[in-house]
């Protein structure tokens, strides 16, 4: 068996009453990938804005009762949070293939670019200290509505996604591969997201389709995703 683990902030832990672009690829490798898979991890909530926790099991009503919910994402974590936690939680979950979407929180509240590249750097170490072979998929920070409208903020995610290039680069090895995602090409903030930032219901598809198409590219997993 196959098992994935989603790795993110908000955008991937999602909020009470969404599918979540988690739900989007699960339904795709059910479709289309020809062994036993699962979505592992160990959380299972959504974040819940009356609250302001991750406090919510309320998905999407019309969400496949089967749909395995977990995932190692929180609202406000970025690869400085998931770094220090990466490893064990490969080892208790046995990830085998790491999804993995982060640094919009870091290089907005608490890193700059550089910074947020060794974050990365030590995510990759720590993730492959607990399994030498796991697979990661990485998405670069995609757009948002701070990226369009602070022009240095800009810069900074402009730069990151140039350090994490060079990092896959770098780190990509036979044994553990390590591919970078394609940002969603027709990715609009006006359209794909519910306020800027987070993805609508086309924005989840997109985004899943980032990492299933990825897989399907570089390693033959599943198929390219129908949008």
């Amino acid at each position: 068996m196959l098992r994935f683990m989603p790795v993110g902030d908000s955008m991937t832990i999602g909020s009470a009453g969404e599918h979540t672009w988690r739900y989007r690829m699960w339904q795709h490798l059910r479709e289309t990938y020809g062994g036993p898979f699962a979505l592992v991890g160990p959380r299972e909530t959504l974040y819940d804005k009356a609250t302001d926790a991750p406090t919510s099991y309320e998905y999407a009503a019309d969400c496949d009762p089967a749909f395995p919910r977990t995932h190692l994402a929180g609202w406000g974590e970025g690869w400085l949070h998931m770094a220090p936690l990466i490893g064990e939680t490969v080892r208790a979950c046995r990830a085998d293939v790491l999804l993995v979407s982060l640094g919009l929180i870091d290089l907005g509240f608490y890193t700059n670019a550089e910074q947020t590249a060794e974050n990365a750097q030590r995510f990759v170490a720590e993730a492959r200290a607990a399994n030498p072979r796991v697979r990661m998929v990485v998405l670069p920070v995609i757009p948002n509505v701070r990226a369009a409208s602070d022009a240095p903020f800009a810069a900074e995610v402009t730069r990151f996604n140039e350090l994490l290039a060079k990092t896959v680069a770098d780190l990509d090895e036979p044994r553990s591969p390590l591919l970078l995602a394609s940002p969603p090409p027709s990715y609009d903030i006006h359209l794909d997201t519910y306020d800027g930032t987070h993805p609508n219901a086309s924005g989840e598809r997109k985004i899943a389709a980032a990492f299933a198409d990825a897989m399907y590219q570089a390693w033959g997993v599943g198929d390219s995703y129908a949008m």
